[in-house]
């Protein structure tokens, strides 16, 4: 009966000791607890041991959930004080290993990427919604709060984006319904933007290139900066051959 009685003892006082060194005393003798601080860790507890674990990257813990497990996407989670997270373990499409996160490029709204073990997968929003981070889900742009986003409707293939502030006007003075752009590097290449918003990919005929200021196209040498287009791209024809 003594050595019955010993042997609780000093079982008693590896557990008081083991959750001594955890900073953390099991509130039930079985059960996961959440952490004070960190919200993606907690106490997983069992017979009052209590065992120090960490959501994977990404997740934090729910003490609320009923699943046996307990790590859940952060927009579902209400972490109150518990702000603390693991340091993540990024890469360039995921911000951390799991999750949804926006497209890097803040312009584009209605992409994002579901995040599984650091392995991204492109999702897209229905037409006419963006990507909503705070929620996880596609939303109505105004529920967002997100700002710079260009609809993928109105950009051409190459990124050109009719500009909302530089509106052209005829030569006398009215504006222009379908103003059209330089291309800033090919003197050959145009943009027209229907109603001012929808940009077109336009080129002149071999032999001519774009004038800005006549908004036509016409012959290099009318064309300060392009008068040698098609002779550098003659040049460079010849040297591939």
């Amino acid at each position: 009966m003594k050595q019955f009685t010993v042997c609780a003892i000093v079982a008693a006082l590896l557990v008081v000791s083991t959750n001594a060194q955890k900073g953390f005393t099991c509130p039930k003798p079985n059960g996961e607890f959440e952490h004070s601080l960190q919200c993606d860790k907690y106490f997983s507890c069992s017979d009052g041991v209590a065992t120090e674990k960490t959501c994977p990257d990404g997740l934090v813990f729910d003490p609320l959930i009923r699943k046996i497990n307990k790590c859940d996407q952060p927009f579902n989670v209400d972490c109150g004080d518990r702000t603390e997270l693991q340091p993540p373990k990024s890469n360039a499409l995921c911000p951390r290993k799991n999750g949804f996160f926006p497209h890097p490029d803040e312009t584009i709204c209605n992409i994002f990427y579901n995040c599984i073990d650091g392995d991204a997968t492109e999702m897209k929003c229905t037409v006419g919604l963006w990507f909503d981070d705070y929620t996880g889900n596609c939303v109505w742009p105004d529920s967002t709060g997100r700002t710079g986003c260009i609809d993928e409707a109105k950009k051409s293939p190459d990124g050109f984006v009719c500009p909302k502030d530089s509106a052209k006007t005829d030569r006398s003075g009215n504006a222009v319904a379908h103003p059209k752009y330089a291309h800033p590097t090919d003197c050959q290449k145009f943009y027209v933007c229907l109603n001012g918003e929808e940009p077109r990919d336009l080129g002149c005929q071999v032999g001519e290139v774009y004038n800005d200021e006549t908004e036509r196209c016409d012959a290099p040498e009318n064309v300060p900066g392009c008068e040698d287009w098609y002779k550098e791209g003659d040049e460079k024809d010849n040297k591939k051959n």
